[in-house]
């Protein structure tokens, strides 16, 4: 980058945090640095909700998920305006009514302690994991721009986000994400405008969707049923599971996992919670959309112009030190006379009078060609010899802005990426710390606690789980999946047996703590066991799925043990 770059870069980044601690100013308590004496405005909450959720991840490997594989991630949130309306009618005033400080504390009131400390339990084994790996995502760009160790990389930047999110409190993560949320729409607009104008003279934004479609990338609804096959259980992203599946994991997600309760806990009243859900289901899935729709037209510009052979150089450029060097020098002779053929056969196909068909089946199968090779350097890459990252979908986007975007707009694109990174683990490592008090601590450890005693042990506590998380972003490295599909996967091992611990705790009245606890237990094993399964080929089940599996296992295991086992002495199998 350029020192106009690196100054756009530095200036925005110290305002952002300039401005968040400045309005962190609350009382220091639980309610205050947890909660923000609970007073926020829905629009605050809304923009908190949305910070929390776009992270790193979201505009680093979002882009790059739709130009590998088309738009149709975005039916994954097909179920979010739904879940947002179920959670307003149910989980909001009951949150709000019972003056809670973690959702988890709900279901001791409903069952017992030890349901509520699975459950928390649960929460904190997913959320502190998935926190690990959206702390890899910046370092990604850090280490990409500096040419710094990964490892180092991921220390020193979870480093800053320990203090920023220790000093700030949930106060500061709120109003800093309502800036970073404003300057993200703006940035990604621009991004969007320039790559369209950076396409070949002639070339208009519905050519390039035309390009790009031929390919398969504007795939935007897809219904998961093959001819003669029926419907496809292992796709990832298709109408039916994006609307079932992603509903019970939106509402996991919004319900009861704290680092979103939390957001819209810190409303002032069960209206303005209300609201920002609610604009928030509105909003998400545009948004989601204009982000994907980036990828496809990063990938029609690649079309017409000379794509990298492996977007992550740092990785190819440890091959030049290998004994494969002269394999790869082969490779990228072959792979430039396969990008003048894809260059010169897109301009064709736009060009009027063109045959479409004849021209469109040449180009797929030049792309096919091309990304053998790309295969073939990933394989080298994942050679011992070399032992580099072989993925190179969240470096996508990141290289085409290094590339091609103009000074100065290079360095706020970098700041974006790093601020929505730095609201979405602060809230992650908030709510962490919050529970672990809340749920554990004040529990078990020490109950008699005063105000100063409570925030001065949160604090600590936050800073324990930012360096747990530096821990488990050591090992995101080569990950496998694109890095937003890496944290929905986790997620979705966890999310749907802890929504059926709500489910039954609002709509099962006659199923009691036993009954549930040992449900849950149960549920997850049998969620654990179809991934195993799944991932090694034996059934075929598409990850959102399982939200809905986990969540009904619970309810069913549940009742089944109520009425099996419990139904005259709740106090059998107890622990």
């Amino acid at each position: 980058m350029s020192y106009f770059d690196w100054t756009v870069l530095i200036i925005t980044l110290a305002g952002i945090i300039f401005y968040g601690l400045y309005k962190s100013r609350t009382t220091k308590n639980l309610d205050g640095y947890f909660l923000s004496n609970r007073e926020m405005p829905w629009y605050i909450v809304l923009f908190s909700i949305m910070g929390t959720q776009a992270s790193a991840i979201t505009f680093l490997s979002a882009p790059g998920q739709a130009y590998t594989d088309g738009m149709r991630f975005v039916q994954y949130y097909f179920g979010l305006p739904l879940a947002m309306i179920v959670l307003c009618i149910t989980f909001v005033p009951i949150f709000h009514k019972t003056r809670l400080y973690t959702a988890y504390e709900f279901l001791e009131k409903r069952f017992d302690v030890k349901t509520r400390t699975l459950t928390s339990f649960l929460f904190l084994l997913q959320r502190g994991l998935s926190t690990g790996i959206s702390i890899y995502a910046p370092s990604i760009i850090l280490s990409s721009l500096l040419g710094w160790n990964i490892y180092w990389t991921n220390i020193f930047m979870g480093g800053l986000l320990i203090i920023y999110t220790a000093m700030g409190g949930a106060r500061s993560v709120a109003y800093t994400q309502q800036l970073q949320i404003i300057i993200i729409f703006i940035s990604l607009f621009i991004a969007g405008y320039l790559v369209v104008k950076y396409m070949p003279e002639g070339i208009s934004f519905l050519d390039a969707l035309k390009v790009s479609g031929a390919e398969g990338r504007t795939n935007v609804i897809t219904t998961g049923f093959e001819k003669g096959n029926g419907f496809d259980w292992r796709d990832r992203y298709n109408l039916l599971s994006g609307i079932i599946g992603g509903f019970f994991l939106a509402l996991s997600y919004f319900g009861t996992d704290q680092s979103q309760v939390g957001r819209y806990l810190t409303a002032k009243s069960i209206k303005e919670s209300r609201l920002g859900l609610l604009m928030n289901g509105l909003v998400k899935v545009p948004m989601q959309f204009f982000i994907l729709l980036l990828g496809v037209l990063i990938f029609a510009f690649y079309q017409f112009n000379n794509a990298p052979l492996f977007f992550n150089e740092a990785q190819v450029s440890k091959i030049d030190k290998t004994i494969y060097k002269d394999s790869l020098q082969q490779i990228r002779q072959q792979y430039d006379l396969l990008e003048a053929k894809k260059t010169q056969l897109a301009r064709t196909m736009v060009a009027e009078n063109a045959d479409d068909s004849g021209i469109k089946a040449e180009l797929m199968m030049v792309n096919r060609q091309r990304d053998s090779l790309r295969k073939a350097v990933t394989t080298i890459i994942s050679k011992p010899e070399v032992g580099g990252d072989s993925n190179d979908t969240n470096y996508i986007f990141l290289r085409f802005v290094l590339d091609y975007l103009p000074k100065g707009l290079i360095g706020l694109l970098i700041a974006v990426i790093f601020i929505s990174s730095w609201g979405s683990i602060a809230a992650a490592l908030n709510s962490l710390s919050s529970s672990t008090i809340v749920d554990i601590h004040k529990k078990f450890i020490n109950k008699d606690m005063d105000e100063a005693k409570d925030y001065s042990v949160s604090r600590k506590y936050t800073i324990a789980w930012g360096i747990f998380c530096i821990i488990v972003a050591q090992f995101a490295y080569n990950i496998g999946n694109s890095l937003i599909e890496a944290v929905n996967i986790l997620g979705s091992l966890f999310y749907g047996v802890i929504l059926g611990v709500f489910l039954v705790a609002f709509y099962g009245k006659k199923i009691k703590s036993n009954a549930v606890f040992w449900g849950a237990i149960a549920g997850e094993i049998l969620v654990v066991t179809l991934f195993i399964l799944n991932e090694n080929k034996v059934i075929d089940l598409g990850f959102l799925w399982l939200n809905a599996i986990g969540a009904l296992a619970v309810v069913f295991f549940g009742w089944i043990l109520q009425v099996s086992f419990f139904s005259k002495d709740n106090s059998r199998f107890s622990i």
